[in-house]
């Protein structure tokens, strides 16, 4: 059986069966995957310590299954240094992640956009821009674009956004979150450079990303909250 060996991240692990570890793997060329690997008896397994989040790794996988067996994991590089709101930040787009994005689909652009991310929390950049960036492409690998055209055409000063539907202006009030114009003509124009556009932008792609969990919480948002 074929063994395939490339650069990963590890995404999230949770126990499987004595010894056993089922991993989430974000990989260079086969997306997002899952697969079992054996870290043995011993609490500081030098294989358990090198499935931790934020660390470049290669990996070799075996089997024709959705189920892969890990056979090698390897460092490629130092784990990115992320503390505080940059950590949270990190383990949010994890659960992203998981909880949203397909199985052996090949994505290479938005690894390589993981990556860009965690470089940029690291060096302490600019957290919101650094997060709606990697949310936008995460939206385009899933198929979803946004068409700003009519908040450009339309005089409402505000919008609502409707997964089917796309941006409609707000001539009549409905229970949905509503945008400045102003505003999403400056995301739509990629221009970021005021908190309060910023807010909408986060806004918009918290909507959207709750409707595509169908209202399921995500748990590294509690970290948010729980910060001192």
């Amino acid at each position: 059986m074929q063994e395939i060996t490339q650069s990963a991240f590890v995404l999230h692990t949770r126990p499987y069966r004595e010894n056993q570890l089922l991993v989430d793997l974000l990989t260079e060329h086969d997306g997002k995957l899952a697969a079992l690997s054996y870290v043995g008896h011993s609490t500081k397994s030098s294989r358990k310590a090198l499935l931790q989040p934020f660390l470049p790794i290669s990996v070799t996988l075996k089997g024709q299954q959705s189920l892969k067996s890990l056979i090698r994991v390897e460092p490629i590089g130092k784990s990115f240094l992320l503390k505080k709101n940059a950590l949270f930040s990190a383990f949010y787009i994890n659960e992203l992640l998981v909880k949203l994005l397909g199985e052996n689909i090949a994505c290479g652009e938005l690894f390589q956009q993981y990556i860009t991310c965690l470089t940029s929390l690291a060096e302490a950049s600019n957290i919101e821009i650094c997060l709606r960036e990697f949310e936008l492409m995460l939206m385009e690998e899933l198929g979803i674009s946004f068409d700003f055209s009519l908040v450009f055409e339309h005089s409402a000063q505000g919008f609502y956004y409707l997964p089917d539907e796309g941006f409609i202006p707000a001539y009549t009030q409905l229970k949905q979150p509503c945008y400045d114009r102003l505003h999403l003509q400056a995301i739509a124009q990629q221009d970021l450079s005021t908190p309060e556009v910023l807010i909408t932008f986060k806004n918009l792609m918290r909507q959207v990303i709750n409707h595509l969990l169908n209202g399921v919480p995500l748990n590294s948002r509690k970290l948010f909250s729980k910060k001192a």
